[in-house]
């Protein structure tokens, strides 16, 4: 435990601190320690604070400061992913496979030897989704499953936790998907976690901390439709 002194360690009753009270180095890490169920991880994410960690690291809790996002409604798609999206090459699902989505995910990428969603992460999500809260975006070649995302749902505001892309831009076509319906539904944000490249050619954009905490008052408030979502676009 003293490799992390300056945060603090929850036990199961332990609530979080504020989250101004994160590191700047490493940026975001607010606490360790606690568990991941359902309770916990609902706490968290109305907070503006998600888990990060590898085994066989404790769980780390994190709120970066700034935050990257994606307004569902300001999307960004190239003109090539355009034209894909409307040849509509894929057929598009939602919480059709999240346990073979979240599987997918938590393969080893290209030049990395391990994965950060290990089987306790994967449990825990599987309870969000089994409650209502974790959702799903698939992505199929045929019967194939080629791309996706899942991540978590309160209110309205959805919390990116990973995607994959098995074919070219399948993760793109997840992405454009999920930001469609959760326009049409009125949603907030998409909560990108931190920054990538990936991200702000889709349309993120870095808020601060503080920013983020304010929408994300106001997104939660909301009821949380914690039904199965339905989608289908595309028969390929």
């Amino acid at each position: 435990m003293n490799e992390y002194p300056m945060v603090s360690w929850l036990s199961e009753k332990h609530q979080f601190p504020p989250i101004g009270q994160a590191l700047k180095k490493p940026n975001g890490l607010l606490a360790a320690g606690g568990d991941l169920s359902k309770d916990r991880l609902l706490s968290a994410y109305k907070r503006g604070i998600f888990p990060w960690f590898t085994d066989p690291e404790p769980i780390l809790w994190w709120s970066p400061d700034p935050r990257l996002v994606i307004y569902p409604q300001a999307i960004k798609i190239s003109k090539s992913l355009n034209k894909i999206w409307k040849k509509n090459l894929f057929r598009v699902t939602m919480d059709q496979s999240f346990y073979e989505v979240i599987q997918k995910c938590r393969e080893p990428r290209k030049n990395e030897d391990g994965t950060w969603i290990s089987r306790p992460m994967v449990e825990a999500y599987l309870n969000l989704h089994n409650a209502g809260y974790a959702h799903s975006v698939e992505v199929w070649h045929s019967k194939r499953l080629v791309g996706g995302l899942y991540g978590v749902a309160i209110g309205r505001a959805f919390f990116g936790e990973s995607m994959f892309s098995d074919e070219s831009n399948c993760s793109k076509i997840a992405l454009v998907a999920l930001a469609r319906w959760l326009t049409d539904n009125e949603f907030g944000i998409i909560d990108c976690q931190v920054d990538s490249d990936h991200m702000r050619s889709m349309g993120g954009v870095k808020i601060s901390r503080q920013k983020f905490a304010q929408i994300l008052a106001s997104l939660v408030t909301y009821p949380t439709n914690r039904v199965k979502w339905v989608y289908q676009r595309g028969d390929t």
